[in-house]
């Protein structure tokens, strides 16, 4: 005789099996390395291949080629959303945590990148509620990063977080240079040049107003 169900036990939902989970990220990574070397419409029979699954299971995943772009961007600006969290936790300085959001968070500039460079992208990830979120958990991490460093001393007062969005937005597009492995080192090189622009000391004021992230819509 088969016991009675306890109906006072909450009934557990089984979530996706572990393989079905490991597929759709290896699909998303995969996606996200093919989107960054050739543009959002990177065959769905290389993506594939590269995540080690068939194109049919890439479809079960992700429906149509908008899908696909619309977890790649979601996977990218959750990573960067966490990424700067951390650091604002995490650093021992504001300067510290705006230099390691700024310079090291690989997720920041990928989904920057992505957004930028492909036209496909962008009009996809504009209007996703999801990823409008993620963009403002990592406003709110620059912006708490940049007033603590103000307050610390570290850096200069007439600046605010939209400068900062606007000055890296503009630092990860694609560089035109005729020697693409010189292009990561060009960045470095920029952002290392605009966090010591940023440090409070002498220098010609700035024009006009700080923008802030409200002059972002963010």
């Amino acid at each position: 005789m088969k016991p009675t169900p306890d109906a006072s036990r909450p009934v557990r939902k089984r979530g996706p099996r572990s393989d079905a989970q490991r597929n759709r990220e290896s699909i998303l990574a995969a996606a996200a390395a093919a989107f960054s070397s050739t543009g959002a419409d990177a065959p769905v029979e290389e993506i594939a291949t590269g995540a080690g699954v068939s194109v049919a299971t890439l479809y079960r995943n992700f429906p149509d080629r908008d899908a696909l772009i619309r977890g790649v961007g979601r996977r990218a600006f959750a990573m960067a959303m966490a990424e700067a969290e951390a650091a604002v936790e995490e650093e021992s300085t504001s300067w510290d945590a705006l230099v390691r959001i700024l310079s090291q968070s690989q997720s920041l500039r990928l989904s920057l990148q992505f957004v930028v460079a492909s036209p496909a992208a962008r009009e996809v990830m504009m209007t996703d509620l999801e990823a409008k979120e993620h963009k403002r958990g990592i406003m709110a991490a620059l912006d708490k990063a940049l007033q603590g460093a103000q307050a610390e001393g570290t850096v200069r007062t007439d600046v605010g977080a939209g400068d900062l969005a606007m000055l890296f937005v503009l630092l990860v597009r694609q560089l035109p240079l005729p020697r693409l492995e010189s292009a990561p080192l060009a960045l470095e090189r920029c952002v290392a040049l605009m966090l010591d622009a940023l440090r409070t000391g002498p220098g010609d004021p700035l024009p006009g107003r700080p923008l802030s992230r409200d002059d972002l819509g963010v």
